[in-house]
């Protein structure tokens, strides 16, 4: 079937899903394949359970003559195939996010703010890859003014493959650090594959804008040749700004130009590395003609969630909640900013880093090393990772561990840093603390 004829499919359809167990009445099921599974066996179950239509690309799996079955060769390309024609017959606005950190604070503070003034749709949670981003996609409606879609990627060509799926006609790039360089091979690969958004834009039309944060020189040395719309720190930029508190919640200052207005924001973000996605969010609401009062005001209201810079009281202690993901350059920004805020008894829960490859031993030996200059009262290393590396703190196998010593000698009165990777699950030590 080609594609014409599935979007009309499609357009009868009350949504796509790719889960035999959510299917929505009058749902479009397509099939895809992982490592351990095969959605084509599921197919029958998804048109029990409400879909309308089922996409296979196993022939085996749709009895002969069922017109509740369509038949393609690849399940995931058609996806990626449906997504991208719906993009092009609705033409809505399509600002495309990534980055290394702070793409998803980002991506939701810039909604927060885009939501203030228009019908926006945003990538919920994490749904950036080659699955999550088309299916961003397939929500969009007439009603929707702009969408924000953030792309992730670990290996070469993942925002390549994103970008010509999405076809944005903005784009923003948080930052570039350390981070699956298992994937990447290096830094440097860092850099060219979340250069791809740029690339695409820089290819795609006259007219095709970035925003982008000035004070990063990486970002300005592969920024040429597009309309860059600026922030940072020098008062000539489109918006500038400054942080002016941080404990524990990030307060910071902009104005837009030289003669602009000086606004003070109070934010419920923890951390000045939340500084340059607060302001992003800022420059691309006065880009789109937000009203300053509704930016500053989403700004404030904006509560993270999913353990991402999250500031949690418990009955005994102040929780420091980062614990969604962690590579050299976040992990490092968390331990700094931690440093800086004021408290009486400070303590850290640190799990290890995943994908880093060759470079996995070096960058935690160098966590570990600027540990030792904070002079912290209370560390705790969980992973193998870290505990494989020269240091003086008790270190732990793993989650689990942590919470046997926590259940048998429990803190009191400290403020916690909880950072690592998400597969560290150190989400799971809160309850204890």
């Amino acid at each position: 079937m080609d594609i014409t004829a599935l979007y009309r499919i499609f357009q009868k359809c009350t949504c796509v899903t790719t889960d035999s167990r959510n299917c929505p009445e009058g749902s479009l099921f397509i099939a895809l394949k992982g490592d351990n599974f095969n959605g084509n066996a599921f197919a029958s179950k998804a048109l029990e359970n409400g879909s309308a239509y089922a996409v296979v690309d196993e022939a085996g799996y749709a009895p002969t003559g069922d017109a509740h079955y369509i038949i393609v060769d690849n399940c995931l390309r058609t996806l990626q195939q449906l997504a991208n024609f719906h993009r092009r017959q609705l033409g809505t606005r399509i600002i495309g996010i990534t980055g290394t950190n702070g793409k998803t604070t980002t991506k939701e503070l810039m909604s927060a703010v885009l939501s203030q003034s228009y019908h926006v749709l945003y990538t919920a949670g994490n749904l950036n890859n080659s699955i999550g981003v088309p299916l961003t996609l397939l929500r969009l409606t007439t009603e929707h003014d702009l969408a924000v879609v953030e792309m992730g990627a670990s290996h070469p060509g993942d925002i390549k493959e994103l970008v010509e799926i999405a076809e944005p006609d903005y784009g923003i790039i948080t930052n570039v650090g350390k981070a699956h360089l298992e994937g990447f091979g290096s830094f440097e690969g860092v850099i060219k594959t979340k250069g791809e958004l740029y690339d695409y834009l820089r290819r795609r039309k006259e007219g095709s804008t970035i925003f982008i944060h000035y004070d990063n020189p990486y970002l300005r040395e592969i920024a040429y040749g597009l309309n860059q719309i600026t922030y940072g720190s020098e008062e000539e930029l489109y918006v500038s700004g400054r942080v002016t508190g941080n404990s524990p919640y990030l307060t910071f200052e902009w104005k837009a130009g030289k003669e602009g207005k000086t606004h003070q924001v109070q934010t419920q973000l923890i951390g000045e590395y939340n500084f340059p996605n607060a302001l992003a969010a800022v420059t691309i609401g006065r880009f789109f003609g937000v009203e300053p009062a509704k930016i500053d005001k989403a700004l404030a209201e904006y509560t993270p969630q999913n353990n991402r810079s999250q500031l949690k009281r418990t009955a005994d202690n102040t929780l420091i909640i980062d614990a969604y993901n962690a590579n050299p350059t976040s992990m490092m920004a968390s331990i700094s900013n931690f440093c800086k805020m004021e408290a009486a008894h400070k303590m850290l829960i640190l799990g290890d880093m995943r994908e880093l490859g060759k470079d996995s031993a070096e960058e935690h030996q160098k966590i570990i090393d600027y540990l030792e200059e904070c002079h912290f009262e209370h560390v705790m290393l969980v992973g193998e990772l870290f505990a494989a590396t020269r240091h003086s703190y008790p270190a732990y196998a793993d989650a689990a561990a942590v919470i046997a010593e926590l259940q048998k000698n429990k803190p009191t009165e400290r403020m916690i840093l909880i950072k690592g990777s998400n597969g560290i699950k150190l989400s799971s030590v809160i309850e204890y603390l």
